[in-house]
């Protein structure tokens, strides 16, 4: 295992390289240890917007000014956990956590691409993505969040998760296993959003979903370097724990992708200061 190699490149990186959608220069890359694991497949930004080309001023004489960085643009990235020969948690009427987290992708892909995101997904059928080619694909491009849906029978209503790893100040290279310490404190207040999005998502005459805010050591989104949360849907249950609305619940479904596409709206706005028409430059918060 030879340390110090730089992200090897993805199917999904050289897609997006050749659309324009490349790291900003000088932004941080993680550092991985070279690995004989396979790349993503089948992964397809849903809607991925051209960048601009810079501007380049030049004067009539042999000198030419350098073009300008060019900007960071707004990518989400849906993580649909487990898939291929990991099934996951066995849910209400043995339907497998891999089922289910995919289908909420695809939803939550939808809604997005219909508001004008642009939307790369790390799976969009049954296969086997391990932890560290899930972060390759948040990182190659890159994403300015990136949501990793999972699902439980533990519990009531929606988990939302940020990793447990201390903030630490962003440099050019960071470690692979604990990328996502320089952007843990964006991940909070992506979370934080999030929660107040299902919270809010009662107003539509569904009912209340209860949210739970935790911090734990997450696969995969630990390498991540980009604002991420890890989004685990359980049943809904009432005060003596019975089940009253299962994860297979389609309009439960429907109801948690809905705040989830309104909760990186807010986001969007957040960052973009006034929305898409601004161009699509990513503001660091």
């Amino acid at each position: 295992m030879a340390a110090g190699l730089l992200l090897a490149t993805s199917p999904l990186a050289t897609s997006l390289l050749a659309q324009g959608t490349a790291p900003a220069a000088g932004g941080a890359r993680p550092v991985q240890a070279q690995t004989a694991q396979s790349q993503p497949t089948q992964v397809q930004p849903a809607q991925v917007q051209q960048a601009q080309p810079a501007q380049i001023q030049a004067n009539q004489s042999a000198q030419t000014s350098p073009a300008a960085p060019r900007p960071t643009r707004f990518v989400v990235v849906l993580d649909a956990a487990h898939g291929g020969d990991d099934s996951g948690a066995q849910l209400d009427n043995a339907v497998a956590e891999k089922t289910v987290t995919l289908a909420l992708s695809v939803q939550l892909r939808s809604l997005l691409a219909a508001r004008g995101f642009a939307v790369v997904t790390t799976r969009e059928s049954n296969v086997s993505i391990d932890s560290d080619a899930r972060a390759q694909v948040a990182n190659h491009v890159p994403a300015a969040a990136c949501i990793s849906l999972h699902a439980s029978m533990i519990g009531s209503g929606v988990h939302v998760f940020v990793s447990s790893l201390g903030p630490t100040t962003p440099t050019r290279f960071l470690a692979w296993k604990t990328a996502q310490s320089a952007y843990v404190t964006r991940s909070l207040r992506l979370a934080s959003t999030v929660n107040s999005a299902l919270q809010h998502s009662s107003d539509s005459g569904s009912g209340a979903i209860p949210v739970l805010l935790a911090r734990t050591s997450l696969a995969g989104v630990d390498s991540m370097a980009c604002p991420a949360v890890a989004v685990e849907v359980a049943p809904i249950r009432d005060t003596d724990r019975t089940i009253t609305t299962a994860v297979t619940d389609t309009g439960y479904q429907t109801q948690i992708a809905q705040a989830l596409a309104a909760a990186l709206l807010e986001w969007r706005t957040e960052l973009l200061g006034d929305g898409p028409g601004s161009g699509g430059a990513v503001r660091q918060p």
